[in-house]
């Protein structure tokens, strides 16, 4: 399949704090240093990672969004940042390598992760031009 062009850009919410969490760093900021990591350990080419202060997912932290033009976009809750915050983001970024495989963001239910399935708290349908003209 040829790699496609359009970005994909995983948020991370940074101010996300899990029951337990010390102070300083969250959870959440956590998370994002561990996807970082992963992230330049084994590339995920068109991926973009960014931390975000808020997802409004309060009750199901650790939360991420991802996102690409075209696609749908997907919000997920419930990783685990403190105990184990390099397996979230070995998780995450093995979910999102096949999103980026799907031309509209749609992966068949048992080829996601279990985090993802368990884990998703939204699904928004793409941006179409039709849309975006109303």
């Amino acid at each position: 399949m040829p790699e496609d062009p359009r970005e994909t850009v995983l948020s991370v919410c940074t101010t996300c704090r899990a029951a337990g969490d010390p102070a300083e760093p969250r959870a959440g900021a956590r998370l994002l240093a561990a996807l970082i990591a992963e992230a330049a350990r084994e590339p995920v080419p068109g991926l973009a990672i960014e931390g975000v202060e808020c997802l409004s997912v309060c009750k199901r932290p650790c939360s991420v969004a991802v996102a690409s033009a075209g696609r749908w976009t997907y919000v997920y809750g419930d990783f685990d940042a403190l105990e184990n915050p390099q397996d979230s983001a070995r998780t995450i970024l093995a979910g999102l390598r096949r999103y980026q495989e799907t031309p509209d963001g749609l992966v068949p239910w048992r080829e996601r992760p279990e985090a993802f399935r368990k884990g998703v708290v939204a699904r928004i349908p793409p941006l179409t031009p039709t849309r975006a003209e109303s």
